[in-house]
């Protein structure tokens, strides 16, 4: 377990150093490539309520994609983690500029004060963010679980979409038992269906 653990440390360590040295230009189109994708996507354009993210240290940039959501009438939802209750509540966000405060994780997340909860069965499509993922659904995330005790409790029926930039992608995610999977991972090149 030791090893997993510090194998897994050592992939978020050389993912942070590949996406940081990438030139913004680069990032930036690679960002828009992922975005104009999602939104080609026939789940994401068949869902009506959508759980999305706001990004943390190097996950793929999701600011346009929320922007964007809204023109397509899409009920957007955020979490909010409270990792010492390991609890999660979702809350729907009508105006990013007046709904989001800086959360735990250090990004932007739902203001309970002004947001309204929605329940977990509601969702139609969820977009989860990662460090890395393999071809198989396998996600490395920030290493505090969050995604990991989110995802289980999503309903059978949602779709739980991965976003990373083909760099991201690797042969193999090292995986403890507590390690949760998506079932389609979108880069800037490609579509992947969990094989």
């Amino acid at each position: 377990m030791e090893e997993i653990r510090e194998k897994k440390q050592e992939l978020r360590n050389e993912m942070v150093r590949k996406i940081t040295a990438m030139p913004q230009e680069q990032l930036a189109a690679k960002t828009k490539a992922i975005e104009n994708r999602l939104f080609e996507f026939a789940n994401f354009l068949e869902s009506r309520i959508v759980l999305l993210y706001t990004p943390a240290q190097v996950e793929v940039n999701t600011m346009e994609i929320l922007k964007r959501s809204y023109l397509y009438n899409k009920i957007v939802v955020l979490p909010v983690f409270d990792p010492q209750n390991r609890a999660t509540r979702l809350y729907k966000v009508d105006d990013l500029a007046k709904d989001l405060v800086t959360g735990l994780r250090g990004n932007l997340e739902p203001n309970p004060k002004r947001c309204k909860i929605v329940p977990m069965d509601c969702l139609d499509i969820a977009i989860i963010p990662a460090l890395a993922m393999d071809e198989k659904g396998g996600r490395l995330g920030l290493g505090k679980g969050c995604y990991d005790r989110l995802i289980p409790d999503l309903p059978m029926t949602t779709r739980k979409v991965g976003l990373v930039l083909e760099a991201q992608i690797l042969a193999n995610v090292p995986t403890e038992g507590h390690d949760k999977h998506v079932d389609i991972v979108i880069t800037e090149e490609r579509i992947v269906y969990k094989i």
